[in-house]
């Protein structure tokens, strides 16, 4: 069962409407509306706030506004995780960037909420900011440590400076990425309903008990007065690992008028609102033999930040494991701004860091005359190049080899600028692909009913990628019971506590504690079989048992499970499963634990216009064990979707006047579109990790991303013979590069 592409179980229920997301949760009264107002400066100070109009207007319950707000908890930084801590909002008449929340408008409707927003009336102090990320670069600080103190800010093994002075090849160029954003299907949304001291809060949330926690300690209450309901989430990609303004704000309003009150963040909201991908100066430098062996690489990164919240993407953490080089140095660097805090975009660190990196080895295969296949793999490292342990399961070389022959490659002119189609010059492009394997502590309960059912749970989230579905494999495959005779629960803060969905370890952390989960299970009820006279197992040896057709077999003899649970648990019999913390694994230690991919793309770009269209792309990947082929597949050509956007289209334009994000919505923040995508495909190699979990399998859910834009921007310099280290590729920065056409 497990690996086989079984449709979504949760299907049926979201193409019926049946699948209740946060904002369409109703309780049994009419719920009020919230509707947030945002500074319209960069930075300053709010000297005078009159909410009068906006509260005679119709409909209004309630204006909040800093000095209405309750007292709140600080951030405590001794919790290693930020997604746990306080966030205080409306707390101070500061402003620290544009659109932060300064008030919010309750009333009986929406509209009416919408209406009477733009009736506070508010005068700020404005201050001098700062938002021009290449004027403010001198200004660049080294953070303490990266991910929470686990990962060291900057590395360096052997002497970089002598290695790259002396080698005969080398490349140092820097690439620049653009803001970008997650901006899911599903606005960020909640209701909020008060039950005498307790709050349930229906939100759209990746980690169920960050969002707990965190407005537990933001209101200064007990956690256990804290509800979480989120069953279905409508998409993350990192935006939902935390709770933000909306929720506290639904929150303090719900408890002060004793009403159920819904706040949704408008799309245009959700570009201030939600954390940003930063943007990123990266200068790579590779220095090589003739033949093509590395002998020295540098990855040094400089970012924006939030002066006053400090956000480090790792983004150049992925080159200290791809490949091979005695000389060595990565460097990461923060510039404080009056703009959005960055938060995890997914792939944080290796989606933009790869972008850089694999452009720069596309670079150095140029500039040696080889074939950017053929260099990659003769950099292929023996061991960690940094850290010096065995890789648990390293298939890299075969992504390569097998990518290359399905797409093609053979085909690929070695000359830039060199294949016409009529108006078209088209070209190939390539990148390997690297994402860290990560685990974290989850448990999941599953319990066997009296009728043989199987009912899962735990606070896990599905955000759109088939959790449901792999979870009821996993029991499915553990119990012996087929797949409609389980049922999952997910999305609840009284269910057992997972990491949620995030980093790629949703679905193996909590798959794999199902899997230990039903093999205690299992265990009781063969000890209870064996123990009960009246049982037709009773006396044989538990150890020959097999788990199949919803019974037990042991040798000849079986026994439905509803009749073992039915006679000797009429109330159902219950397991519980774990993973534990990465930290507490020594896997961890002890082996380089990634999964791999390799990208292909072919691009078309028009002679006269420099119009870039994808004609095919092809990714082949390795991640372990495959938990459910179709989900898999979808998640992958999903990421790789996203690098295209990454390399032609996605970027947050900032006016320099007040640091809003210009094109705040989806007609002008470019994304791929149905017309944009023609033929992509993915393709994953058999494989198990043994040393990533007892299932051998390995998260996916970032690894499309990983190096898919530097395939497409390579391809477009095939094409072309222009490179474009700026991203995203655009009109303006090909077309004047562009050969002349013949005549």
């Amino acid at each position: 069962m497990i690996g086989q592409a079984l449709d979504r179980v949760d299907g049926p229920a979201k193409v019926a409407g049946q699948a209740t997301y946060a904002y369409e949760h109703w309780d049994d009264g009419q719920p009020l509306y919230g509707f947030v107002v945002g500074a319209t400066i960069g930075t300053g100070r709010i000297t005078r706030i009159d909410t009068a109009r906006a509260e005679r207007s119709p409909g209004v319950h309630m204006v909040m506004t800093h000095h209405d707000t309750p007292a709140q908890g600080a951030p405590d930084l001794s919790i290693p995780f930020e997604y746990w801590r306080a966030f205080p909002v409306l707390s101070r008449a500061d402003v620290r960037h544009y659109g932060e929340p300064v008030a919010l408008v309750v009333a009986a409707t929406f509209e009416q909420a919408r209406a009477a927003a733009p009736l506070v009336d508010i005068e700020y102090a404005g201050e001098a900011g700062s938002y021009d990320f290449a004027a403010c670069r001198h200004q660049a600080y080294a953070p303490d440590s990266l991910i929470y103190g686990m990962i060291p800010t900057d590395t360096a093994v052997g002497d970089f400076d002598a290695g790259f002075d002396t080698a005969p090849v080398r490349i140092d160029e820097r690439y620049t990425t653009p803001y970008e954003f997650s901006q899911p299907m599903e606005p960020h949304a909640c209701l909020v309903e008060p039950h005498g001291e307790d709050l349930i809060v229906h939100v759209s949330s990746q980690i169920v008990d960050a969002a707990r926690a965190s407005i537990a300690s933001t209101l200064q209450i007990d956690p256990e007065r804290i509800h979480i309901v989120t069953p279905y989430v409508g998409g993350g990609f990192g935006s939902k690992l935390r709770i933000h303004h909306e929720t506290i704000l639904a929150a303090f309003a719900a408890r002060a008028l004793n009403r159920p009150v819904k706040v949704a963040l408008t799309r245009q909201q959700i570009f201030h609102l939600t954390g940003v991908r930063p943007t990123s100066s990266q200068r790579v430098r590779l220095g090589a033999e003739r033949d093509g062996r590395l002998v020295a690489i540098a990855h040094e990164v400089t970012m924006h930040t939030n002066r006053h919240e400090e956000y480090i993407e790792p983004t150049a953490t992925t080159t200290r494991s791809l490949y091979a080089a005695p000389h060595r140095l990565t460097r990461h660097r923060l510039v404080p701004l009056d703009l959005p805090r960055g938060e995890d975009v997914r792939a944080p660190g290796e989606a933009p860091g790869l972008l850089a990196v694999e452009s720069a080895m596309d670079e150095l295969a140029y500039a040696l005359e080889m074939d950017p296949v053929e260099l990659r793999i003769r950099n292929e490292p023996e061991l960690d190049p940094e850290r010096g342990v065995p890789f648990s399961d390293r298939h890299l070389v075969e992504c390569l080899r097998d990518g290359a022959r399905r797409f093609g490659w053979e085909s690929r002119p070695a000359q830039a600028a060199s294949l016409r189609e009529g108006r078209w010059m088209v070209g190939y492009g390539m990148a390997a692909a690297i994402r860290g394997h990560l685990q974290a502590p989850t448990k999941v309960a599953v319990r066997l009913q009296a009728d043989g059912t199987a009912v899962v749970r735990s606070d896990m989230t599905d955000i759109g990628t088939g959790t449901y579905t792999i979870l009821t494999q996993v029991a499915a495959d553990g119990l012996g019971l087929p797949p409609d005779r389980v049922r999952v629960e997910l999305g609840r803060s009284e269910f057992p506590v997972s990491m949620g969905s995030g980093g790629s370890w949703g679905a193996t952390n909590s798959c794999t504690a199902l899997h230990r989960a039903c093999e205690a299970l299992r265990e009781k009820l063969l000890a209870t079989a064996s123990n009960d006279a009246r049982s037709a197992l009773h006396g044989l040896d538990p150890a020959g048992a097999a788990f199949v057709d919803g019974g037990v077999r042991i040798g000849g003899a079986s026994e439905t499970l509803s009749e073992i649970v039915a006679r000797n648990h009429p109330d159902g019999v219950e397991a519980e499963g774990e993973t534990l913390a990465m930290t507490d694994d020594p896997n961890y230690q002890d082996y380089a634990l990634h999964s791999y991919g390799a990208h292909f793309a072919e691009v078309g770009v028009d002679a006269d216009t420099a119009e870039i269209r994808l004609r095919r792309m092809l990714g082949v990947f390795s991640v372990g064990r495959v938990l459910n082929a179709k989900t898999a597949r979808s998640q992958l050509i999903g990421g790789m979707i996203w690098g295209v956007g990454a390399a032609l289209e996605e970027e947050g334009a900032v006016d320099p006047r007040s640091g809003a994000f210009v094109n705040r919505d989806l007609a002008q923040y470019l994304v791929p579109v149905h017309a944009d995508i023609s033929e992509v495909d993915a393709v994953v190699l058999d494989g198990f990790d043994d040393k990533a979990n007892v299932l051998g399998a390995k998260g996916v859910g970032e690894l499309g991303i990983c190096g898919a834009g530097a395939a497409v921007a390579n391809a477009v310099f095939n094409a072309t013979g222009v490179r474009v280290r700026d991203f995203p590729i655009t009109l303006e920065k090909v077309l004047p590069g562009l050969p002349p056409m013949d005549d």
